[in-house]
């Protein structure tokens, strides 16, 4: 099994990104990863990891307080792929995001946020 996130990158204030959490191996058939929530969470430096976001099986989104109104968490069950969109960077979300699908972690995506 693996999970591969991707979209980070260097980012101004204000900006945007999408971050994607993209499952595969024979554990993650379409129909095995609908059936698990899909969690991003992020570690900033010299910080613990965080969770930022949630989306169960049915499709319902939780946040983290920090990132309500400004991230969305979505997914694609037939591509087998999370997503979290990003709007209205700030600076204090800088850190390295990663993805959890059924207690499986991707490598991390870095996200910076400065002008």
């Amino acid at each position: 099994v693996q999970l591969q996130a991707s979209g980070g990158g260097l980012v101004q204030p204000g900006g945007s990104l999408r971050l994607s959490c993209a499952a595969s191996g024979n554990t993650f058939s379409s129909w095995a990863f609908s059936t698990w929530a899909v969690d991003w969470y992020r570690q900033a430096p010299g910080k613990q990891r965080a969770w930022v976001a949630r989306i169960s099986s049915g499709g319902t989104p939780n946040y983290a307080g920090s990132v309500k109104g400004r991230f969305t968490i979505s997914r694609d069950n037939a591509k087998k792929t999370g997503y979290l969109q990003m709007n209205s960077l700030k600076p204090e979300d800088t850190a390295v995001y990663y993805c959890n699908v059924a207690d499986f972690w991707g490598q991390g995506t870095e996200v910076t946020v400065s002008s």
